[in-house]
């Protein structure tokens, strides 16, 4: 009986796929797997481990799994059929408007926005930061407030991306800085960009607006440190989707 040789990517697959990070589970998942389907170390007609093993393998519940597992079948990178002889099967295939407009990127186009996500990281930590520590009058307090409550409120995808924009400019415009107004303005329009190349994934909206809810209490305390903490974590987060699902 002729020996089956080892998938040539088979040891790659434990070295790629690293734990995820407690606070940062779904994104962390979604960026790892779909890296990973990306580059090849999971081809196309694979079949994806089973929801047990990944879970373990990646440090995170079966549910926070399912979520990610969601996501990449929203983005056309993975099919799951149930049953038996069912699995999740890697298909690379642009199945929705938004993964045929990510497969459509160039790679001038995708290395601008990496830029773009590396100045947010230095920008809007910063403007949170810088916000929490002005001393903020009754009408700030109230514009800060009102932004929040219409990002929780938004309930269709398009209104919930300029609800997020207006949000993180209100934070800037808290600053009293032109400057920083004028930097995140730049960020926010390059990411709303981006953010129309990959699926409108519940899970992470969730997990974006308990942010927001953290982020008010800690400017509006005058925390500016945590403040920093708090927008630093979403973008990275948000970073972590795009690199992910985008490349």
């Amino acid at each position: 009986m002729t020996a089956v040789p080892p998938s040539p990517t088979a040891g790659l697959r434990t070295a790629v796929l690293r734990r995820a990070r407690s606070h940062h589970a779904f994104e962390h998942c979604v960026e790892q797997l779909a890296t990973a389907i990306r580059l090849g170390v999971y081809p196309r007609g694979t079949t994806l481990p089973p929801e047990r093993e990944l879970a373990q393998h990646l440090g995170v519940s079966r549910a926070t799994l399912r979520e990610a597992m969601a996501a990449l079948r929203q983005a056309g990178l993975v099919e799951t059929t149930r049953g038996r002889a069912g699995g999740t099967v890697v298909t690379l295939r642009p199945s929705s408007p938004s993964a045929r407009a990510a497969a459509r990127i160039t790679d001038e186009h995708r290395r601008e926005w990496l830029d773009v996500l590396d100045f947010r990281r230095i920008v809007e930590p910063g403007s949170a930061a810088l916000a929490a520590s002005r001393t903020l009058d009754g009408e700030a307090r109230a514009l800060l407030e009102q932004a929040h409550a219409e990002v929780a409120a938004a309930d269709r995808p398009a209104a919930h991306r300029q609800a997020d924009s207006r949000f993180h400019l209100t934070v800037a415009t808290l600053t009293g800085s032109p400057r920083v107004v004028e930097a995140v303005t730049s960020v926010q329009a390059a990411l709303h960009e981006m953010l129309l190349a990959i699926p409108v994934l519940d899970a992470n909206i969730k997990h974006s607006d308990d942010q927001h809810e953290r982020l008010v209490a800690a400017v509006l305390g005058g925390q500016a440190e945590k403040a920093r903490t708090i927008m630093q974590g979403h973008c990275d987060d948000t970073a972590a989707l795009l690199r992910g699902l985008v490349g």
